[in-house]
């Protein structure tokens, strides 16, 4: 489903300056139906990742691959449902302007967009402002607009990019309870977050970066096990200390 294989990125600083590495030889992959957390601290190599995933930048060196496509493949853009982590809406336009919009890129049928235009606003607390223009949504209202852009082509892979950033503890459960339901219907997701707690409820795996190496892959409950500790996010915060003495 994902495919990262000896994927190397760099940034150009200023004139003279060296590059700042972003991804070091980075290998991973996503297999159908599994969940994957993303997880580390800024500038970890997070949102390069994903940036690669959806094809908004291209790795100097390495494979990136997406059901077995290239990431610019015009396929793919029926096959995922991307959720920035932070919205960004043109200001006068409603919801229901930026579905009929999404709808009509991924070949979407007007009846489809009509039921499941309902369905997610509804099941996202949105129906009533659906003809509310957007720049009047809280950030909240903002977030939870944004995921449901991304479900409304149905994809079977989610990218997923702090799905509970600005979510308040009611916004936070729903999206949590909505991840399970993805999951429970075989949906790939693949996202990235800043709570542990969170991951640890939802993924099937973790890919802990720092400083764009690749630290840990697996279970939540071998990541635990190999730092000897209770929770992960003890567990993050030994191995990642640990790497940085070490150097």
């Amino acid at each position: 489903m994902i495919v990262f294989e000896s994927v190397k990125k760099s940034y150009t600083n200023e004139l003279f300056l060296p590059a700042n590495t972003a991804l070091k030889n980075i290998s991973f992959s996503v297999s159908p139906g599994r969940t994957l957390g993303l997880i580390g601290a800024n500038g970890a190599g997070k949102s390069t990742s994903i940036r690669l995933l959806m094809d908004f930048i291209r790795p100097d060196s390495g494979l990136v691959r997406v059901f077995d496509k290239p990431p610019n493949h015009s396929y793919l853009r029926k096959k995922i449902g991307y959720l920035p982590e932070v919205a960004s809406f043109p200001a006068n336009l409603t919801i229901l302007d930026l579905l009929r919009f999404t709808g009509s890129t991924c070949g979407i049928s007007r009846f489809d967009l009509k039921n499941r235009s309902e369905k997610w606003l509804t099941t996202l607390d949105l129906w009533e402002a659906r003809r509310r223009p957007l720049r009047s949504y809280s950030k909240g209202m903002q977030q939870r607009a944004n995921f449901v852009l991304a479900l409304i082509n149905e994809p079977d892979l989610y990218v997923l990019d702090e799905p509970m950033s600005g979510l308040d503890p009611m916004g936070r459960s729903k999206i949590i309870s909505l991840i399970q339901e993805l999951k429970q219907a075989g949906k790939t997701i693949l996202f990235c977050s800043h709570i542990l707690e969170d991951v640890d409820k939802l993924v099937d795996d973790i890919l802990l970066l720092h400083k764009g190496e690749k630290l840990f892959y697996g279970t939540p409950s071998e990541l635990a096990a190999q730092e000897n500790k209770i929770s992960i996010a003890d567990a993050f915060v030994s191995m990642v200390q640990r790497k940085d003495n070490n150097g």
